[in-house]
């Protein structure tokens, strides 16, 4: 990420380089948006696999990458580069802590977490105030299953990118079968449709439900709950950064049961299919 002459080049794993500008410049370059950088999208995954690491600040930029590539406007582009602001550090393993089923704790925050930053002053310079109202109505950004969206995309491609489970081949030849249709995302083509039906598939059965990433989550929820219940943790530090509260659970005693995770210690008496039927459902036809 380099900023050149009122413009910033971002340098995506998926989709190269592009630029931002006025107010997206100023929103990645702002604090609640650089948290993010530190907030892994796997949760404690990158634990017990470094090399997925990606993170929510790469995938709100992808998000924003494809709103934009396909004619979002100002505001659902401002929309699409917010929408995960609200998250907390280890983003979904802290459904599992406060037991939120449908997986959407950030969601329940967003409004406050985003009224209480620097976002609305930066928005209102603009005149995108009313952004924060409702995302509703940005029909690329966000859609139920089992339609597509931005944000289904991105974190579909993403993962399984990082996952070395698809190639940047694949994810190129699908992004040019893409379009947009009646202010949604559609696929063009019959064999493009049933690619990503497949890798959508593959990535709620072989990605989420790997046995090291139901052990690797499900052992941080139990860590950072205690952590909680004991006093030694709070719900305002879980607004940091994921390297914060490692650091504050190595200092409040914590440390070998994290230790433990890492080395998958307790993986093989670990209760997989209860892990994994606590899962959100998602299916898409």
């Amino acid at each position: 990420m380099s900023a050149i002459d009122g413009q910033m080049n971002i340098a995506d794993t998926l989709y190269g380089n592009f630029e931002v500008e006025g107010v997206f410049q100023e929103i990645v370059l702002s604090a609640p948006f650089q948290r993010l950088k530190e907030v892994h999208q796997g949760g404690a995954l990158y634990l017990v696999n470094p090399l997925l690491n990606h993170t929510r600040f790469d995938h709100s930029l992808g998000v924003y990458w494809l709103v934009t590539r396909f004619g979002g406007n100002l505001r659902e582009r401002a929309a699409a580069m917010l929408h995960d602001l609200s998250h907390t550090a280890f983003s979904h393993v802290i459904d599992a802590v406060f037991d939120h089923k449908e997986v959407d704790f950030h969601e329940t925050i967003f409004q406050e977490v985003l009224s209480s930053s620097t976002i609305p002053s930066i928005l209102a310079k603009y005149n995108l105030n009313d952004i924060l109202n409702s995302f509703d109505n940005y029909t690329l950004l966000e859609q139920p299953l089992p339609e597509i969206c931005a944000d289904r995309l991105d974190y579909t491609l993403r993962d399984l990118y990082h996952a070395d489970m698809i190639n940047s081949n694949e994810v190129k030849n699908f992004l040019n079968d893409l379009a947009v249709k009646d202010g949604k995302f559609v696929i063009s083509t019959v064999a493009s449709a049933k690619w990503f039906s497949q890798q959508y598939k593959r990535l709620n059965e072989d990605y989420f439900k790997k046995q090291e990433h139901l052990f690797a989550n499900k052992q941080l929820a139990g860590i950072i709950r205690k952590a909680i219940i004991d006093g030694n943790l709070s719900k305002i530090e879980l607004m940091s950064t994921d390297a914060e509260v490692i650091r504050k659970l190595n200092s409040s005693g914590y440390e070998d049961e994290l230790t433990a995770l890492k080395n998958l210690e307790g993986f093989d008496t670990f209760d997989f299919r209860k892990a994994a039927q606590n899962l959100k459902v998602r299916i898409m036809t």
